[in-house]
């Protein structure tokens, strides 16, 4: 595996690589990786024949009272993950190489990105995020681009803003990986100490209690939300955001008719938390 710091570097490594026909999988990160971003690797692998991945942490979509100077570090450590994943290579560039003296552009997306964590984080977040994947994407020419479900609101700004702009690539979203008792991987469950550690753990009780009042077939969203607000008050968390939306627009959902993603997020001693549960109704009781 190479470590690649510049763009002119990454950009001669994948025109060899287009030279003799092979494909490109890029998978983007901010490093500190646990086996939901190994999980990405290995999918890119098995898809691609030259598998990139970034590790950058991006400062363009931090809030001004958000974890950008504490987010964990380790790229010796992250280095030698991605390594034994397959990756080839691992690009990791300095602030200065994406955002150079001047920078002055931001892709922004309309929609999608006012509610759930751009309302909790602040417009800022997703902008950010979509100019630095925007970034990424121009630079590695990827075939295909690897994300976790976790980031669900993420998956769907970078879908849009792949349709809108006329990006030519395949967007890739992967499962969820859950530690064994339930809590999703997370780069931030290191702030987690023993007792919050535990009580994390109700994020995802929750969303299964919600999805169990509709595998029973009601519909109703706050008879759903009602049900997963009771486990966060039994744990004594009060969530940021516990709402059910549409799976596709992120609209407000009432009565669930479409698939719909449950989705929660709340600080657990000294993290930030994110998970959501899609709710399918082809497979649910009482689905037509």
């Amino acid at each position: 595996m190479r470590i690649l710091r510049t763009i002119a570097d990454v950009r001669a490594a994948v025109r060899a690589a287009r030279r003799d026909d092979r494909t490109v999988g890029l998978v983007p990160t901010m490093g500190a990786f646990h086996d939901g971003h190994l999980s990405l690797m290995r999918t890119a692998r098995a898809d691609s024949d030259l598998v990139v991945v970034s590790l950058f942490v991006n400062p363009t979509q931090f809030g001004a009272n958000e974890d950008l100077g504490s987010y964990p570090r380790d790229e010796a450590r992250d280095a030698a993950l991605a390594e034994a994943a397959g990756v080839d290579i691992l690009f990791a560039p300095d602030v200065a190489e994406i955002y150079p003296d001047g920078f002055a552009t931001t892709i922004h997306v309309a929609e999608l990105t006012d509610v759930l964590d751009g309302a909790s984080r602040g417009p800022h977040h997703f902008d950010g995020v979509a100019t630095v994947v925007t970034k990424l994407f121009g630079i590695v020419r990827p075939d295909a681009a690897y994300f976790g479900r976790k980031d669900a609101q993420q998956v769907l700004v970078v879908r849009r803003v792949v349709r809108d702009l006329d990006l030519d690539v395949r967007i890739v979203p992967c499962p969820i990986v859950r530690e064994a008792d339930g809590l999703a991987m997370s780069s931030r469950n290191v702030y987690l100490d023993r007792a919050s550690r535990a009580r994390a753990t109700a994020l995802n009780r929750a969303l299964d209690a919600g999805e169990a009042v509709f595998a029973t077939g009601e519909r109703d969203a706050e008879a759903i939300l009602s049900a997963a607000r009771r486990v966060l008050d039994h744990a004594g968390i009060a969530p940021e955001y516990l709402e059910l939306r549409d799976a596709e627009t992120l609209r407000d959902v009432t009565t669930v008719e479409r698939d719909a993603l449950l989705a929660v997020a709340a600080r657990v001693g000294g993290a930030r938390l994110i998970d959501n549960h899609l709710l399918t109704v082809s497979d649910a009781k009482g689905a037509e």
